[in-house]
């Protein structure tokens, strides 16, 4: 008996009355069936936010950062049931992996750089802080809030699993409590991981919830503190972001949209070169992985005019070694698409394209070679050839340029010049990639300062990057995901950067002092603790913000320039030519930098063993002023800021990260050299259990 498929709304799941049957997309047997209960949103909504302050922001970025780490564990632990429920959406084991595997590399990513790069807390703090006063009595930064909504995440049905999971990463980071509305045609797949995500017990109450089939009232009942992304095509997002609601209260809305995105192979590259077996390779992955039915595929083969006949017959030769069916079937090696509606869609853009392009492979020809498994058939399925087209018209108002066909669907075009190439790149108004195939960097720095405008990503490849290259379609999470005009106008992924989107930046002002307070964060010119007891000696947890130490004094001398430079192998005409240096800006020799750095070390360590553990960064190093011999130098360093690590294994020793401010000053105050230091600092030792 098939599944009925239920929403999970306000801690529950909801569903009980038989709706739309879900089928499977090779051989049309029932996989599921949606249930058509009436879904209370005001409820789900007030039940979210209700639990958000004591649930998702009890804890703080780095437990959150922890937590989508089990997280991507326990699902990497029940992935094989994904797979075999991921043949259904037309899948092959290849594009499954894309999917699931996809999706959860993306949270132990996101896992990966919470830990890295957020504080404890759940305030980031934008500095360094800016003096808005002669005396630095006022001053001013930025802090990142979390917002006290959620995010609806509305997706697509190409990647279920992937969707899903690369928008809750950065959300869970960010706070926000996420209702997630996955395209109908494949959401059985996605149920299965939000029910394996739920039964995990790791995530806070009300942190996810799951809307099976229509929002109904959704959009209209948000506020100013809630959040919309939308993954589909670019009429659904361009009227969802006209929702009267969403435009009324300012929501924010991120659309990534279908595009048009293009392939461009350089008049550099001929058919015997090394590159343009890797166009052919990345234009036939593209129209084939996932039947094509990726938002990155590869719709438009922009080739020079003498090579475009060598192209068409390249990738034919290729095209015919694809075996279509059933993805359970062991030779196939491309699957059906989603549905039947699907299939009637794309079926109808190819014979729109017709009217301006040959058919050069594909369209309705080659049915025949479908290869099936039990129950399959090219009658039930939704089985369609890859097609292969050649555009007769390409100016701007081609169809080309204003059609996809969201399937194993691409055209090649035709230029003369490189510069009617740049032309067509942009016909396109907006793409979330291209790729750019050359063998030459000049040409490749032409069209990417020409074409990077019109294009979320830029994808260079030639035989040197083509070795670890995750290829044109692969979105990575610490790069940008999103494009320009047609392509939605949005930004997904990029590490960090897409928490902060979800995060509320707010300008702060105020003394020194109070900016500290503020941000949890020490600004220079605010007050500072000083006490007999080192800094070095304090664990983590008796370590405040503000702890400081003014260090004795040293003069530097020339034996120290000399030395230092024996020992370093610095000989820089700066330190030790009294003549050139005479007549350089600074008219005297002057010490090594690095010298500087190494005093100033020595100045201000603790020297006996004590908890902390290790140095293990600098930051924001700038060198202000000459240091030269005769002058004296000291050492200011205070408590700028900690970051509690938890444990990520139970034998690991408890400690944290302490970010030091220091400023080293010469005999004027004037400072010489500033910078952060990072140190790892040991916790108390924990008494047995």
């Amino acid at each position: 008996m098939a599944e009925l498929l239920q929403s999970y709304l306000s801690g529950r799941w909801i569903g009980r009355k038989e709706g739309k049957q879900l089928l499977d997309a090779s051989t049309g047997a029932v996989v599921a069936t949606t249930a058509t209960d009436p879904l209370d949103f005001e409820e789900a909504l007030a039940w979210a936010k209700s639990r958000q302050a004591s649930g998702i922001l009890g804890i703080d970025f780095q437990a959150r950062a922890a937590i989508l780490r089990s997280l991507a564990k326990h699902l990497s632990e029940h992935k094989e049931a994904f797979y075999s429920l991921s043949y259904a959406t037309g899948a092959t084991k290849k594009d499954s992996w894309i999917d699931i595997d996809g999706g959860i590399g993306t949270l132990f990513a996101y896992a990966s750089m919470g830990a890295n790069e957020l504080p404890s807390g759940n305030l980031i703090h934008e500095g360094p802080a800016v003096q808005l006063g002669k005396e630095n009595r006022f001053a001013g930064s930025h802090v990142l809030v979390p917002k006290r909504g959620l995010a609806v995440h509305i997706n697509a049905f190409n990647f279920p699993v992937w969707g899903m999971l690369e928008k809750f990463a950065p959300s869970f980071l960010a706070g926000q409590p996420c209702i997630f509305k996955p395209a109908t045609a494949t959401s059985y797949l996605t149920q299965a991981v939000v029910k394996e995500m739920l039964a995990s017990g790791l995530l806070p109450e009300a942190s996810l919830q799951l809307i099976i089939g229509g929002t109904g009232d959704l959009l209209d009942r948000l506020g100013p503190q809630d959040a919309v992304t939308f993954t589909g095509s670019a009429d659904t997002a361009f009227m969802l972001r006209s929702h009267p609601n969403i435009l009324r209260n300012g929501i924010p809305f991120n659309a990534e949209a279908d595009s048009l995105n293009a392939a461009l192979l350089c008049p550099d590259v001929s058919p015997e070169d090394e590159e343009f077996k890797l166009f052919v390779r990345e234009v036939m992955r593209e129209m084939t992985v996932k039947a094509g039915q990726k938002c990155t595929a590869i719709r438009r083969i922009i080739v020079p005019r003498p090579m475009a006949q060598a192209v068409a017959e390249a990738l034919k030769t290729s095209l015919l070694k694809v075996t279509l069916g059933d993805p359970r079937a062991e030779a196939t090696t491309m699957g059906p698409l989603a549905s039947l509606d699907q299939q009637a869609d794309v079926r109808a853009v190819i014979e729109e394209l017709s009217k301006e392009s040959d058919i050069i492979f594909g369209g309705q020809d080659h049915q025949s070679r479908i290869h099936s498994a039990a129950g399959s058939s090219a009658e039930k399925g939704a089985f369609l050839s890859p097609t292969l087209l050649f555009a007769k018209k390409s100016d701007a108002t081609a169809k080309v340029h204003n059609l996809e066909a969201f399937g194993p669907v691409s055209s090649i075009i035709a230029y003369d010049q490189i510069d009617e190439a740049m032309s067509l790149l942009a016909y396109g108004r907006g793409s979330l990639v291209a790729s750019i195939i050359t063998k030459t960097p000049s040409m490749a720095r032409t069209v990417v300062e020409a074409s990077a405008a019109w294009h979320g990503r830029l994808h260079i490849l030639d035989r040197v990057s083509a070795a670890e290259s995750t290829g044109h379609g692969s979105p990575l999470p610490m790069l940008k995901h999103g494009g320009p005009g047609r392509a939605g106008g949005g930004e997904e992924l990029g590490g960090i950067r897409t928490v902060s989107h979800n995060l509320q930046r707010t300008a702060v002002q105020g003394s020194p002092s109070m900016l500290t307070a503020a941000t949890g964060e020490y600004v220079r010119g605010a007050d500072v603790r000083e006490s007999e007891l080192h800094p070095f000696r304090r664990y983590f947890e008796d370590l405040q913000v503000g702890d400081s130490l003014l260090t004795h004094r040293r003069t530097v001398t020339e034996a120290d320039i000399v030395n230092f430079g024996g020992v370093s192998g610095d000989y820089f005409y700066m330190h030790f030519d009294e003549l050139a240096a005479r007549n350089s800006q600074f008219g005297k020799r002057i010490a090594h930098g690095y010298f500087v750095l190494s005093a100033a070390a020595g100045l201000f360590v603790w020297h006996a063993e004590g908890p902390v553990l290790a140095n293990y960064g600098l930051d924001s190093l700038r060198f202000v002023k000459p240091v030269a011999p005769g002058d004296t130098i000291q050492v200011r360093i205070t408590c700028k800021r900690k970051i509690d690590k938890p444990k990520r294994k139970p034998d690991q020793p408890a400690q944290g990260v302490v970010a030091w401010d220091v400023q080293v000053m010469n005999q004027d105050a004037a400072l010489v050299a500033s910078y952060d230091i990072l140190t790892l600092v040991a916790k108390k030792a924990q008494p047995a259990a």
